[in-house]
């Protein structure tokens, strides 16, 4: 990156402030329960943790990189987020969910580039784990 370029990124992940409950492969079948308090702070460690090595390569390279943690909706926190920061672009993975299973889960990424906003939206299509 040119150092004529500022570049700063802020690297953002919402945590759900109820802990999803699987039963026989399906989310949602028995209701959500609330972490405690001490369970959400070391969520949000782990997860500042993730969110800085991550950045490490880009910190690297010039780049200005934040961390932050957010609890609540996902998309109601991403574009809050953006809009306070006046931010240029919203740049998010999908897991690329198509029919029912978008329809069932709702998608984040869907709200969020759905929205009404000055802000564009970079979709990245998460890689497919092998």
């Amino acid at each position: 990156i040119s150092p004529e370029v500022q570049v700063e990124i802020i690297l953002l992940q919402v945590l759900s402030p109820v802990s999803p409950r699987t039963i026989y492969g399906y989310e949602g079948a028995i209701p959500d329960i609330a972490y405690t308090e001490k369970q959400m702070e070391e969520n949000k460690k782990a997860t500042l943790e993730y969110l800085n090595k991550t950045g490490e390569a880009l910190r690297g390279k010039g780049v200005t990189v934040t961390a932050k943690v957010a609890i609540g909706d996902a998309s109601e926190e991403i574009v809050k987020a953006a809009e306070e920061i006046d931010a240029n672009l919203i740049a998010m993975s999908t897991h690329g969910r198509s029919g029912l299973s978008r329809w069932a889960f709702g998608s984040v990424a869907d709200k969020v580039l759905r929205r009404e906003g000055r802000i564009p939206v970079a979709m990245i299509k998460a890689p497919k784990k092998s």
